[in-house]
């Protein structure tokens, strides 16, 4: 299960850089495909080691009127207007396993992280045709799958999208930029040490909650034929005035992710 599920957890975090502009009224309710992808990103955020993961697995694609999950983007549509959306969406996050983060040596893996929750989507402008600039604000429940699943706080991400529709030779883009928030218990899961897992070299540590990243994205998309699309991303975060700066478990002023992916 843990293994479907890191899987299910690398696709989202791919898939949703890609922008989705185009319009469904001619596109069929749902799909069944392929996904290829390879993806780097930190092993938290903060870290100074690294995440990598090369996936080809299967894909669902369904666009209801309430229930959708089309390019990584999964959730109940619950209200919807011209120019705000309410819903309850979903992402997630790739394990970092201990014996790849030099800092976390000897203490407990982090798992799968599945995050659910109510998000408000708002439309602010349209500074061109094709283009929008919107507003995004989800608070979202953390889940960690790992041995079982465990509640690993709260996560809240306002985030200013800009989406173009075509930049030109059929490519869309998507620039966004956000601030990361923890409540205490995630910031706890990322960055605390408990007494049992203090070192010489790694105090005791107990986390507060508030900042966690500033993160700023670059994502394009193209329709290659009518069945194979192609997608990149980039993702850069700073973590200057983060709550948790001082954390032993805290090794890295800014992070980078990247990854590229094809479906079919």
């Amino acid at each position: 299960m843990k293994t479907s599920l890191a899987g299910s957890a690398a696709l989202l975090i791919i898939a949703m850089a890609a922008p989705a502009l185009a319009q469904d009224s001619a596109k069929p309710l749902w799909e069944i495909g392929a996904f290829a992808g390879v993806a780097s990103t930190p092993a938290y955020p903060g870290s100074a080691d690294r995440t990598s993961r090369a996936l080809v697995i299967p894909t669902l694609i369904y666009r209801g009127d309430i229930i959708r999950a089309e390019h990584g983007d999964i959730g109940a549509r619950l209200i919807r207007t011209d120019n705000m959306e309410f819903d309850i969406g979903f992402s997630g996050s790739l394990p970092a396993n201990t014996r790849d983060t030099t800092a976390r040596k000897d203490m407990p893996d982090l798992g799968t992280l599945i995050e659910f929750g109510p998000r408000l989507k708002m439309t602010l402008a349209h500074p061109a045709p094709g283009s929008r600039v919107r507003l995004a604000l989800p608070v979202r429940a953390v889940l960690e799958f790992n041995d079982g699943v465990n509640s690993q706080g709260v996560a809240f991400e306002p985030e200013l999208i800009y989406e173009k529709h075509d930049v030109g030779a059929g490519w869309s883009l998507s620039a966004s930029g956000s601030l990361v928030f923890g409540d205490r218990k995630l910031n706890n899961f990322f960055y605390g040490v408990a007494p049992q897992y203090a070192t010489a070299t790694r105090p005791t540590y107990d986390a507060q909650a508030g900042l966690i990243a500033t993160r700023l994205a670059l994502s394009t998309a193209k329709q290659l034929t009518p069945d194979v699309r192609v997608f990149g991303f980039v993702r850069y975060e700073s973590y200057a005035g983060a709550a948790n700066l001082s954390s032993p478990l805290h090794q890295a002023a800014n992070g980078a992710a990247i990854g590229i992916g094809l479906t079919w």
